[in-house]
């Protein structure tokens, strides 16, 4: 049994958008992004489990703690740890529903970022992935560590394994910038894995493998022109770009402002870039929205520079 800090009432923990797959690296490869989170706060009640107050703003999500992917890993965690008070929980989402930007992980990360500050004797980090992984699954109907880890711990993260939890971070080279463009459209996260073939060939399994390979050799050695020969997909990008309208236009304005490689930030809508300069990343950002825009869809865009941090408590009361 976990016992709780005396005095400590109230806790929000804010946990930042992430770009998932990175081209290369389906399932297992991730990176923190600026310029969106969520934030989570947890308010300690005289009533046993957890109860969601609100989510804002309304999005129509679920207010049942066991299907919200920001309480699901919070349930399992206050069992598992034999913990007897009660929350009340509000969720407010920075991150666009359905995006590609890793809301659902976020979520998860930032509820259970919350509640291992109520703790006296907090949990470790490989606890804390695997609470927020049953969160993430709620989501997307499986665990798979690309959003949550860089969600959570920040930087450039490769997850070799959810079970048990094993993670590495990479180090991202600080000449890059990431753009992520979001476009006014959803993807269902459940849809678009459930389009996705079961088998491979051997071929293009070999080719996935030697460009993840030599992502992660050229990020060691800060190599950008090295990135600049692997940061492509050939594997998932081609069965998910027909959920994206105007997705290859997107793709050429990126590339053409000289992205060293561009493809779907997670599993989509939104497009993420590299860039070894703001100047061509600003100019790539443009390009892109205004591609989406010739598609029929409004967009966003921004711009991260450098490793981005991850989780972190923002309030405790």
């Amino acid at each position: 049994m976990r016992s709780l800090k005396p005095g400590l009432i109230e806790v929000s923990a804010y946990a930042p958008a992430t770009v998932a797959n990175l081209a290369v690296g389906f399932d297992i490869l991730g990176m923190a992004i600026d310029g969106a989170g969520d934030t989570v706060t947890l308010t300690r009640s005289q009533e046993s489990g957890i109860r969601i107050l609100e989510v804002k703003p309304a999005t129509g999500l679920t207010l049942d703690a066991s299907s919200n992917t920001a309480t699901a890993g919070l349930l399992e965690m206050i069992s598992d740890l034999g913990i007897e008070s009660g929350f009340e929980v509000v969720i407010e989402k920075g991150i666009p529903l359905s995006s590609g930007m890793g809301g659902s992980a976020a979520s998860a990360v930032a509820g259970i970022v919350a509640l291992n500050a109520f703790l006296e004797s907090p949990v470790t980090t490989k606890e804390l992935i695997h609470y927020a992984l049953i969160g993430e699954s709620v989501a997307s109907g499986s665990r798979h560590g690309d959003n949550v880890v860089p969600a959570l711990l920040g930087g450039l993260q490769l997850t070799r394994s959810v079970d048990p939890v094993e993670v590495l971070e990479i180090p991202l080279p600080e000449a890059v910038h990431c753009v992520v463009v979001h476009p006014s459209h959803r993807v269902d996260t459940k849809m678009a894995r459930s389009i996705l073939r079961k088998e491979m060939f051997l071929k293009e399994h070999v080719r996935a493998a030697a460009d993840l390979a030599t992502l992660i050799h050229a990020c060691h050695r800060s190599d950008l022109k090295l990135i600049g020969k692997c940061l492509r997909d050939n594997l998932i990008e081609p069965q998910r770009m027909e959920l994206i309208p105007g997705f290859m236009s997107v793709k050429k304005a990126a590339m053409e402002a000289g992205a060293l490689g561009c493809s779907i930030s997670g599993s989509g809508p939104s497009v993420f870039a590299w860039f070894e300069d703001m100047a061509s990343a600003e100019k790539a950002k443009n390009g892109m929205i205004e591609a989406f825009k010739a598609a029929g869809l409004s967009a966003q865009g921004g711009i991260s520079k450098g490793r981005c941090g991850g989780a972190r408590v923002t309030r405790r009361l």
